[in-house]
């Protein structure tokens, strides 16, 4: 680590989404260029390894990343085929039946100011709880894109995150990042690390022999964990125990034709033995079959799968090619290392529920950004807040996802049986799920000012998935708000009975930008 006033090298290790989004992150909030500049970026990417080519959902987060970076949205929604995704849609989780629910990305009216689900239950939790609390489902039932066509880049009607095509996005990134930020991008594969005595990694060696010095490095290198894995050693917890999926079966399907609906929500389809994604772009959709290989063979999964595209006319069924993926869903024990810290799947991987991937990746990066050492005795304090930082993020990420299972009444078959055995959860989860016994998620029942899952998330799929608060009781609260109450469900409507009728649908609002 340099303590003079020289540049701090930090050195990327791998491509892919991680890499390059990383890259970008700490670029654009540490500029590389100019006379100022106290910072150098280098990615080093090897021209053996595939991208994995997997997480093409997105939060809301991303439009943050995207303007932070310098990227204009026009171009990005253009270049990357990219769509409007406003919401997950939950279909058969609840029992084997078609019952669906949302987790939209715009929390319930009024959230903050009164708790509409307080209200909902006082109500007799009438109709779905949804729609009850937010116009976005209804926007979504319809394909609707989440903005009024006079709205500046980036503004929003309802809160939206992305569908992307992960290769394009990653061709965009690394032409803006090493273009337009000043990001030194280098091909060649890590043959041999030189360490200094306390540990640290002081240079890569590449196969040509030439060297790669750093003061900071950062393992992207996804399932090959170069450093933190297989150099540092450091080891992987498997939650294979909690999470039983570890097999993914991929497709890549295009549009029956140009006038095919764009989703406006990442659905997910519950199925025997684990669940489908469907992921919608402008050209194409993402489809895949996430299942736990103790209960199902890749044969009967992608026999499940190919079933589920069969029978989408929306869908063009010709040479329709998959690919396996094999994962053990779990994280690092640690994160940080000495001078080394891992993000994305170097750092944990898990099924793909709830678009967990890309946001852990903007959020380590950033706070990698926002604190970069500049010196030794900073490294060792910010290795130990980032490591206590993310796991609790991993915790979270782990529980909420549990969460869609547990609450399922599914009997079909021992799959959902055994995610139903409280063996297999975590007692995080148990304890929140006893509290909501008694009352609905609320702001300040957790301390983590940095959580992922706000309370309006866990709201929308507990109640969404049948929970019901059995042992609660009103406030006092709610008489005195009910003039307020009865404000924001009116406002819900109005949303649905004039500002949904204002909009386009994601085919045409993409297709207006597009001229």
């Amino acid at each position: 680590m340099n303590t003079t006033t020289s540049k701090t090298r930090v050195v990327i290790v791998g491509g892919g989404t991680a890499g390059w989004l990383t890259a970008g992150i700490i670029a654009a909030h540490n500029p590389l260029l100019g006379e100022h500049s106290t910072t150098d970026v280098i990615l080093l990417e090897s021209p053996d390894v595939k991208n994995l080519g997997v997480g093409e959902g997105t939060w809301p987060t991303m439009r943050d990343t995207l303007k932070k970076i310098g990227l204009s949205e026009r171009e990005f929604l253009t270049c990357c085929d990219a769509s409007f995704k406003q919401a997950s849609k939950f279909v058969g989780w609840r029992d084997s039946t078609s019952h669906h629910y949302y987790h939209p990305f715009t929390a319930p009216a009024g959230y903050g100011v009164v708790s509409l689900a307080d209200a909902w239950i006082a109500a007799g939790s009438p109709n779905d709880f949804e729609s009850w609390v937010s116009a976005q489902g209804h926007a979504c039932e319809r394909h609707l894109s989440p903005k009024l066509s006079q709205l500046p880049e980036f503004a929003f009607t309802y809160n939206y995150g992305y569908h992307l095509n992960a290769g394009k996005f990653v061709a965009m990134l690394q032409a803006h990042c090493t273009e337009k930020l000043g990001v030194i991008y280098r091909q060649g594969h890590v043959a041999q690390i030189e360490s200094h005595d306390n540990g640290a990694i002081q240079a890569l060696v590449l196969e040509d022999g030439s060297r790669v010095n750093g003061d900071f490095f950062i393992d992207c290198s996804g399932f090959a964990a170069v450093l933190m894995g297989k150099h540092y050693q450091i080891p992987f917890v498997s939650q294979r125990a909690v999470l039983f999926n570890d097999t993914a079966i991929a497709a890549q399907v295009h549009h029956a034709d140009e006038q095919s609906p764009i989703a406006s929500a990442t659905v997910a389809t519950a199925q025997e033995y684990g669940w489908i994604w469907d992921i919608a772009l402008q050209s194409r959709r993402g489809i895949g079959h996430v299942f736990a290989s103790e209960f199902c063979t890749t044969e009967q999964a992608e026999h499940t799968l190919r079933n589920y595209i069969a029978n989408d006319v929306n869908l063009c069924q010709e040479d329709i090619a998959t690919r396996v993926i094999r994962f053990d869903p779990g994280h690092r024990k640690y994160f940080w290392h000495h001078n080394c810290v891992a993000i994305g799947v170097s750092a944990g991987f898990v099924e793909p529920l709830e678009a967990t991937a890309l946001v852990l990746i903007e959020k380590s990066a950033q706070w990698i950004a926002e604190q970069l050492p500049r010196t030794p005795a900073a490294m060792q304090v910010l290795a130990k807040r980032f490591n206590q930082l993310t796991n609790s993020r991993w915790q979270e990420i782990i529980d909420f996802i549990k969460l869609h299972y547990v609450l399922s009444d599914r009997t079909d078959s021992p799959y959902w049986r055994s995610h139903q055995h409280h063996e297999s959860w975590t007692e995080s989860l148990s304890d929140s799920l006893q509290l909501w016994l008694s009352q609905p998620p609320g702001l300040y029942e957790t301390n983590n000012r940095q959580e992922l899952f706000s309370s309006a998330s866990k709201q929308f799929v507990l109640f969404g998935m049948g929970f019901r608060a059995e042992q609660w009781q009103s406030s006092g609260l709610l008489a005195r708000h009910q003039p307020l109450i009865d404000r924001f469900r009116q406002e819900i409507q109005q949303q649905v009975n004039r500002v949904n009728t204002q909009l386009l649908t994601n085919r045409e609002y993409l297709q207006k930008l597009r001229r």
